[in-house]
């Protein structure tokens, strides 16, 4: 496998086709053997006085002891931050609890972890205003070079604006070691960007949002790359290891591009999110992020080979008749305690008012082909399941024991935690909900 030239990426400006110039404030990524050993060399190329470790007692185990042994041979002092958590989840509790324990003379966190370590360490040091390093100790999620956090607040998935690592530190050895079905989920997490990505060409004709070519290709051979070596990676071959990592991080840097998630996250990840927030809510283990999207991708894949199934009858709607007041009890149902941060988001743009449906509606016909043609090329539902099933994921939402009513008002809700046009709106404009969700939840439960 070609290794990649992470140079080309990294803190330069970089002139695009689309008019735009995209800046990565990463300093270095190290995906290799050995990759620890190497810290100590990129700390003295800084004047760091106090640093902090991050961990969980799990990532500890995992890698955080080697950095301890690394940092303390190179003669750094450093405080050892390590939540007890079983489930980690990155609400107000963890964010309160880090902030009491970084001091306030800290100047660089070394986040030793995957997901929710990394998204807690990176919101804090972009609020302290310090640099932050990530040692991975999976190969779980596209995070690593993102530059948002999604954050659970008052019960409510957000994502906050944060700033990447400075260095990020892929050791094979550790990663090679990952749970398989922590693997398995970052294979999930780029299957997602073909609905992502779909989402958002569709998002450019429907609302003349800013798209990306360039990054859109970026995305595509993260995918590609992740496609490729996924049977090889759940036997643990490094090889295949750091292609998924690779996949990840390149993932991660075109959201840093494009300044948010749009490039990463659409639909797949809507209803994955809305999941999450009712299984904390009910107290319920909740699965992996990438496992629930890849789960969330299959479905959204069936939608969309619905929505194509059904599109000669998509002309002659009746009138859309948008209930402001059936549709926030619809909501406070839905979402119970964070229902009013969704409630708010539509006060505030009233996204699904009929003049707006309405408006969707007809760029959508009068631009029909150009839309069939973006849906053709994306792969069919079973062909997603298939890879899943290839590395022991699962592809149902009744495997990850997401109740029925949870998954048919994902369909229907998910769509409101973020204003993002995507499938989900879609299925709303042209009444398709009741419907769609119907037949996918006899597909799937019945």
């Amino acid at each position: 496998m070609e290794k990649i030239d992470w140079k080309k990426y990294l803190q330069k400006d970089v002139c695009c086709s689309c008019g735009k110039t995209h800046f990565c404030d990463i300093e270095e990524i190290i995906i290799e053997e050995h990759a620890i050993k190497q810290l100590s060399g990129i700390l003295n190329k800084h004047s760091y006085g106090n640093l902090c470790v991050v961990c969980d007692e799990h990532t500890q185990e995992a890698a955080g002891f080697q950095v301890y042994e690394e940092l303390t041979k190179a003669g750094y002092t450093y405080k050892k931050i390590v939540f007890s958590n079983e489930e980690l989840v990155p609400d107000e509790e963890a964010l309160v609890f880090l902030f009491t324990q970084i001091p306030n003379d800290c100047d660089l966190i070394l986040a030793v972890g995957s997901g929710t370590i990394n998204d807690l360490c990176r919101y804090i040091s972009y609020k302290m205003k310090i640099d932050y390093y990530i040692i991975g100790t999976a190969p779980s999620m596209d995070g690593y070079a993102s530059n948002v956090s999604p954050l659970i607040i008052q019960h409510l998935k957000t994502t906050y604006e944060a700033r990447p690592a400075r260095v990020i530190i892929g050791d094979l050895d550790v990663m090679a070691k990952a749970p398989l079905h922590m693997i398995a989920a970052g294979a999930g997490d780029i299957i997602g960007k073909y609905v992502c990505l779909a989402d958002w060409q569709i998002a450019h004709i429907i609302n003349e949002e800013y798209i990306c070519q360039e990054m859109i290709d970026l995305v595509r051979q993260s995918i590609q790359k992740v496609v490729e070596y996924a049977p090889a990676a759940i036997k643990r071959d490094k090889t295949a290891i750091a292609a998924i990592m690779e996949g990840l991080v390149l993932s991660g840097i075109a959201m840093s591009y494009i300044g948010n998630s749009r490039p990463a996250s659409g639909s797949e990840h809507h209803m994955s999110h809305y999941w999450e927030m009712m299984f904390l809510l009910a107290g319920k283990k909740d699965p992996l992020h990438g496992t629930k999207v890849g789960v969330g991708t299959v479905s959204a894949l069936r939608l969309y080979e619905m929505l194509k199934e059904c599109q000669l009858s998509m002309v002659s709607l009746q009138e859309p008749h948008f209930q402001m007041a059936v549709w926030e009890k619809q909501i406070l149902d839905a979402y119970g305690p964070a229902a009013s941060g969704v409630l708010k988001l539509e006060e505030d743009i009233g996204k699904n008012s009929d003049k707006e449906v309405l408006r969707r509606r007809k760029i959508f016909l009068d631009h029909q082909e150009e839309i069939w043609k973006i849906l053709e090329a994306l792969p069919s539902s079973k062909e997603i399941q298939h890879l899943l099933e290839s590395m022991n994921a699962p592809y149902s939402p009744i495997q990850l024991q997401v109740p029925k009513e949870v998954f048919q008002k994902g369909i229907y809700f998910a769509k409101d935690l973020r204003n993002r046009f995507g499938l989900l709106q879609s299925l709303f404009d042209f009444h398709l909900q009741e419907n769609f969700s119907s037949k996918l939840i006899a597909e799937f439960y019945e």
